[in-house]
């Protein structure tokens, strides 16, 4: 299975989110953080990511008397590539963003779901905005964008870190 089908699904792209960053987890860990998503589902979805090389196992130790596995993404497969980006049709990008949002709205669901989510205090934004550019403009935003965020995708865990999902979208409307 090729990489664009393996993340064109709203549930392995969900457990491609929680192991950004350089996480480690068990197939119960990634359970907790799939709310409403079952045990059987995420552990097939696991199995696919895995046998198309997305995860790879990082541990393995006994657990009273079962082999308990800590899941990490292969980061180099973890994406769809740009030569993979520029052959896509026009539906193998509608079916992509459709994947993205849905699992962006499962999220976000899952986030307000949890006891003592405050939207306004957690600084939970979604703005849209219209802007209007030049071709230069627009690749000197995405330079921009990219200098203040990719820095930040190497942070890992830590006290006093929250994980949040940065969601850019970018197309023109006209």
């Amino acid at each position: 299975m090729d990489p664009l089908e393996l993340l064109g699904q709203p549930v392995r792209l969900r457990i491609v989110h929680a192991l950004r960053g350089g996480r480690a987890l068990t197939t119960s860990q990634l359970c907790e953080r799939l709310p409403g998503v079952s045990k059987a589902t995420v552990y097939r979805h696991i199995d696919l990511l895995a046998e198309g090389g997305i995860l790879e196992v990082a541990e393995e130790r006994r657990v009273r008397g079962a082999v308990e596995r800590h899941y990490r993404l292969r980061g180099e497969h973890a994406s769809i590539g740009m030569d993979t980006f520029a052959k896509m049709t026009a539906d193998d990008h509608r079916r992509a963003f459709a994947v993205a949002m849905a699992a962006l709205i499962a999220e976000f669901d899952a986030y307000l779901g949890h006891e003592g989510a405050d939207p306004a205090a957690d600084l939970v934004g979604y703005r849209q905005h219209a802007v209007w550019l030049s071709r230069e403009e627009l690749e000197e935003l995405i330079a921009e964008l990219r200098r203040a965020i990719v820095p930040r995708l190497a942070h890992e865990p830590a006290p006093g870190r929250a994980r949040h999902l940065l969601s850019p979208i970018l197309f023109p409307v006209e």
